[in-house]
């Protein structure tokens, strides 16, 4: 049977994901540096290749 404990750990990382996400956007809108800039934005790309491999996990 499917319980709903068994979402958990997955929820948890995606919102923690989100949660990251949002602080770097936030931190673009304050208009940083061209290095700084470039490091959020490898972060953001990373981020959003971890949320689309968790749906598509959730696919299979």
């Amino acid at each position: 049977m499917f319980r709903y404990h068994e979402l958990e750990p997955q929820m948890t990382s995606i919102a923690a994901l989100l949660m990251q996400k949002q602080h770097l956007l936030g931190r673009l809108e304050e208009c940083p540096g061209p290095n700084e800039r470039e490091e959020i934005e490898r972060l953001l790309d990373r981020i959003d290749a971890e949320l689309n491999a968790l749906d598509r996990a959730d696919r299979l």
